[in-house]
């Protein structure tokens, strides 16, 4: 053992396995295409409340996806400890919207593809996507369906609203009907003939109907 045995360090070595180049064109398509992913969910998203953080989580975990492949890709050794050490990580936090897992895959998914080197599979892909999530999702129409909740002084007003309702929109389905002593209460899941709701105003200003509400309907009833 000589003099520079004693000062070699693998941990050294291993500074030069990934070029600095690859480093940054790496982190700064990762960074570019979570941004897009961002900006798609960002146009996309249809829940109650919009959160930035999450929107943020995306970027950064398509920039640390690519850092993490890209060093398994240098080293074999390295692959199989983090395996063992992702192996063992356990994320608790609740995912509330269906879409947000698709969100998440990809943007995993990006991070991967990019660091493994397939620059225009991660590009074009994403964009891809991207256009069919733009296309597909939030897409506002007539026919979204909508939630009507009328509530009606007696059975003969009952009858008229329903009658009333159902000449106005392209579809009517009750969903439930609460009576009480003076007051009936229905909900009704409708489909619009066209993107005027006045209908619901001249409902509510009908004798004997006590309010009439409509509300937008995301095809999650619980009831």
């Amino acid at each position: 053992m000589n003099f520079n045995d004693i000062f070699k360090s693998s941990f050294l070595e291993n500074i030069t396995s990934v070029s600095i180049v690859d480093m940054l064109l790496t982190l700064a398509l990762a960074f570019g295409i979570g941004l897009f992913i961002f900006l798609v969910y960002k146009k996309t998203y249809s829940g109650v409340m919009y959160s930035s953080s999450f929107g943020g989580t995306l970027v950064a975990l398509t920039m640390i996806t690519s850092m993490t492949i890209l060093a398994v890709t240098s080293n074999v050794v390295l692959s199989l400890g983090m395996v063992g050490a992702l192996s063992i990580v356990r994320f608790r936090t609740a995912i509330k919207e269906p879409m947000d897992i698709a969100f998440l895959f990809w943007s995993i998914a990006a991070g991967i593809v990019l660091a493994a080197g397939m620059i225009p599979l991660a590009v074009i892909g994403s964009v891809i996507i991207g256009v069919v999530m733009l296309v597909f999702i939030n897409r506002k129409a007539v026919h979204d369906p909508y939630i009507a909740v009328i509530s009606c002084a007696n059975a003969q007003v009952e009858k008229s609203a329903t009658k009333y309702l159902q000449q106005n929109v392209e579809k009517a389905v009750i969903k439930s009907k609460t009576a009480q002593n003076g007051s009936i209460e229905m909900t009704w899941e409708i489909r619009l003939l066209k993107h005027d709701t006045d209908f619901i105003t001249e409902l509510s200003e009908m004798d004997g109907v006590n309010s009439a509400v409509l509300v937008s309907y995301n095809g999650d009833y619980l009831g």
